[in-house]
């Protein structure tokens, strides 16, 4: 029978090989006359070999100033991570722009950014999967890179109207964390109609898992966020009319209906972090849980919405308090979920659009697959008695080097 120290011991094993590794495609690509600085990096692609996009891997395109080809490279190497651990034969990749996206002429620059990338595409031969959003990118973004390339898959995320998933307005990747959340408690035995949630940072991401998890049962009772003023508590649920507003992003109308229905507790967004609830939704910044206030935090599960929003030395505090976590690279692959449909669609028409029919199989698949992942690493920390966030990365790494997703410690 295996112990937690073969399970430590294989972990340690796979994070030798996998610090190892090195990109299948690290490029600069520039324009100096226009001054385009961008960049493509690209790991593990041997985990496509059997699937129906040989070769390739995925991830989106982040734009700004300042950006270099080693934030780029992390980014891609993490990505590889999470399309692993989500199960789908995509290595990870990155792509980004060195540029400011509100600039006067930033649409000249982007376009020559698309048209340096086109020999790494899939579609031309490569590797690189393409754009997609990210931190800078924009819905016009995605009309750019399919013009440019006169290609419907250069983009993903892109509206239905192109043939897209529109995954952050439909808030695809929050419906994964609320599904996650969800395969958590009822695995715990929680009664989903009595589980009170907080969630700090109520943006695109933030505002879907309050969509989606409330449709589940879930009772808000806690929300920060800078733009309504710090973190306001509920001690009923709240009306149909504060919970539109805020799903639907409507800031001046949730702004207006706060005072009459929660309490301004403190004018710091993070002090919701420390609020007593069932369960916490960090959805907003990295790594503002950490070793220092992990003993503040009284939820009793906690499923990540945003990437990183916890240090890694904090997780084997919050584990040995008796938190259940699900880590971002589980909760939240719904975008990247969402791309794989919309690569994978070989024709979209009309009617295709009108039905909506990628955005349905793309929640289709998010839900099965995040709920069956969370399910895999509930099992793989019960069993070793190790959080699941080294769990997750166990059959994370496991795929990536040993292409079987989910394989145990043998």
């Amino acid at each position: 029978m295996h112990t937690q120290d073969d399970f430590y011991q294989q972990l340690t094993s796979l994070q030798q090989r996998f610090d190892g590794m090195q990109p299948e495609l690290e490029i600069s690509v520039r324009d100096t006359a226009l001054g385009v600085e961008g960049f493509i990096v690209v790991w593990n692609t041997a985990i496509s070999r059997h699937g129906p996009l040989p070769n390739c891997a995925k991830g989106g395109t982040r734009i700004r100033q300042g950006l270099t080809l080693a934030e780029i490279k992390m980014l891609a190497r993490n990505m590889a991570i999470k399309n692993a651990a989500a199960g789908l034969p995509l290595g990870g990749c990155k792509s980004g722009l060195n540029a400011d996206p509100t600039q006067p002429d930033f649409e000249s620059i982007y376009r020559r950014f698309i048209q340096l990338c086109k020999p790494y595409t899939h579609e031309n031969g490569g590797i690189f999967g393409g754009f997609g959003f990210d931190i800078g990118a924009a819905p016009e973004h995605a009309l750019w890179a399919c013009d440019t390339l006169n290609s419907r898959r250069s983009f993903t995320g892109k509206t239905v109207a192109m043939g897209g998933t529109d995954y952050d307005r439909e808030g695809i990747a929050g419906l994964g964390v609320a599904e996650a959340a969800v395969q958590t408690l009822v695995m715990h035995d929680e009664d989903l109609q009595r589980v009170a949630f907080s969630v700090h940072g109520v943006g695109a991401m933030g505002a879907a898992v309050i969509r989606y998890f409330s449709a589940s049962g879930g009772r808000l009772n806690a929300i920060g966020d800078p733009k309504f003023g710090g973190t306001w508590v509920f001690d009923k649920p709240i009306s149909q009319a504060l919970s539109a507003a805020l799903i639907g992003l409507d800031t001046h109308t949730a702004t207006a209906l706060l005072p009459s229905e929660g309490k301004l507790l403190d004018s710091d967004a993070n002090r919701v972090l420390f609020e007593s609830t069932d369960l916490l939704f960090p959805c907003a910044l990295q790594y503002v849980i950490d070793s220092q206030n992990a003993g503040r935090i009284q939820a009793r599960y906690i499923v990540e919405g945003a990437n990183n929003p916890t240090a890694l030395d904090a997780y084997p505090l919050l584990y040995r308090n008796g938190i259940q976590q699900v880590p971002d690279f589980i909760a939240n692959a719904g975008g990247i979920i969402a791309a794989y449909i919309e690569l994978t669609s070989d024709t979209i028409d009309q009617r295709d659009i009108e039905l909506r029919t990628l955005v349905h199989r793309a929640k289709a698949l998010t839900s099965s697959t995040i709920k069956k992942n969370v399910a895999n690493i509930v099992k793989l920390s019960r069993k070793y008695r190790v959080p699941m966030r080294d769990a997750g990365t166990y059959t994370a790494l496991s795929a990536i080097l040993d292409n079987e997703i989910g394989n145990e410690p043998g």
